[in-house]
């Protein structure tokens, strides 16, 4: 069972210490997530007519977002590859090499000539280069959020691990702010012709600040602890399976947990941030601004929140605050499209930005809870394989299976019902899971003998209960 804060636990670093880590992790998923987002915002608005002409704008849309969920489809292949060297190597190496793989994929997508230019070479350069993001996201999420996990103390684990995951909402904010401000300053055309190149090629410089924050930190001693005893391990003799295999032979609850609890919160970002941009564009016929701009106000509370349900979950627990979250986003997904429907860009903000605040219920306290379901020498491959398996069968097929119910019965209820069913999941898994909160992460439960229980005295209170 995990310990709550006891003395034996991970003990917390200094404060300037966690702050850099923090931020060193926060900058790269905020680049890393600039980069996968903006592609997702392009491909609902400028990718459909560049690289997949058509004349149904919902097909041309279609045929956009399935190269979209392309970069899903890589992402587990990722989190397996980065979390085996990972578990093995260190997570600040891997880090460093899925940042330069994200950066290097994004600028090139800024170069590439489009359907009118080369034809099907367009649609086919940029699938490969959205392999190469998703393969490297793949990556990214584990090891930031284990980065900071393992330095981080037992007490406050959830609210230090949030920040990381504030990266997801930070790289939308901007991902969408240049878009949105590129389109405000330029005519259709001029966007369509050149301007949409610019926040790909942006990417470039992006990278080498993260490049330079990252490489400061430190590796996490959690892990470097759990290498010595593999080492020492080594040297007598004994033989270590490879991370994947011991995953799947002591840790299998554990990534279906992990699938589960992010499966209606890899949905629900999705509608929220990038369907929503096709539902007003294309459904409403309203203009693109009201849809970016929407996303943009709801990001900025987004990114604001998501440290603070972090901090609640260091006080209530993982479960109540992820639970929060996923019923509260199963009943808003109804009243989500029935505000947009409105056509009041005042009103549609407000749809996004409360989706979202229920959204960082389950997103906030989800690094500490999915870093707390693994044991060290697996923890890398653990939580990047769940958080991964479940962005393939969730966030991927997102956007592709609202676009074509609406394309199919012309009505979001069908959408809102998906939505609402998917936030269910997530309620179901979290109520059926263990609490994690106060975890020592230097504790092995797979392998290490539970410490026996302390006798029971009448009248008294236990710690952090």
């Amino acid at each position: 069972m995990a310990s709550h804060g006891t003395a034996q636990g991970t003990a917390p670093p200094a404060r300037a210490g966690i702050v850099r880590i923090v931020a060193a992790s926060l900058v790269g998923t905020t680049i890393e997530w600039y980069d996968f987002f903006l592609y997702g915002s392009a491909a609902a608005l400028v990718f459909n007519s560049l690289f997949f002409p058509s004349s149904d704008p919902l097909v041309g849309t279609l045929l956009s977002f399935l190269t979209y969920a392309v970069g899903f489809a890589a992402r587990p292949l990722g989190g397996v590859v980065f979390g085996h060297y990972g578990d093995r190597m260190g997570r600040k190496k891997l880090l460093v090499i899925s940042l330069l793989m994200m950066g290097g994929a994004t600028f090139a997508m800024g170069l590439l000539p489009t359907h009118a230019t080369i034809g099907v070479g367009a649609p086919v350069l940029l699938t490969v280069l959205r392999l190469v993001q998703g393969f490297a996201l793949g990556g990214e999420w584990g090891g930031a959020v284990l980065l900071v996990s393992e330095h981080g103390g037992d007490k406050r684990r959830g609210f230090w691990a949030s920040w990381p995951q504030a990266g997801a909402p930070g790289g939308n904010l901007l991902a969408t702010g240049v878009l949105a401000l590129l389109a405000a300053v330029q005519s259709e055309e001029a966007f369509l012709a050149w301007g949409w190149r610019v926040p790909f090629l942006l990417s470039g410089v992006l990278v080498m600040i993260g490049l330079w924050i990252r490489i400061s930190v430190t590796e996490s001693p959690v892990f470097l602890e759990a290498q010595r005893k593999a080492e020492a391990a080594a040297a007598a003799g004994a033989q270590e399976k490879p991370p994947v295999v011991e995953v799947f032979r002591t840790s299998r609850r554990e990534v279906l947990t992990a699938i589960g609890t992010r499966f209606g919160e890899n949905i629900s970002y999705y509608i929220l941030t990038a369907f929503v941009l096709v539902y007003v564009t294309v459904h409403l016929d309203l203009p693109k601004s009201d849809a970016l701009n929407a996303v943009l106000i709801g990001s900025a509370f987004h990114f604001v929140t998501i440290p603070l349900w972090g901090a609640l979950s260091d006080r209530v627990g993982r479960r109540p605050v992820t639970l929060i979250g996923a019923l509260g986003m199963a009943g808003w997904a109804f009243a989500f499209f029935a505000l947009i429907d409105s056509r009041s860009f005042p009103v549609i903000a407000l749809a996004v930005t409360v989706g979202l605040l229920f959204h960082g219920a389950m997103y906030g306290p989800q690094a500490a809870f999915i870093s707390e379901l693994f044991d060290t020498k697996v923890r890398y491959s653990g939580a990047s394989m769940g958080s991964q398996l479940a962005s393939i069968i969730g966030g991927a097929l997102a956007p592709i299976i609202a676009v074509e119910l609406l394309k199919d019965y012309d009505s979001a209820l069908p959408v809102a019902l998906y939505l609402s069913a998917a936030a269910l999941v997530t309620a179901v898994t979290v109520h059926f899971a263990r609490e994690t909160r106060g975890r020592d992460l230097a504790t092995d439960e797979t392998t290490d003998p539970a410490p026996a229980p302390a006798p029971k005295h009448e009248g008294t209170v236990p710690l952090n209960s």
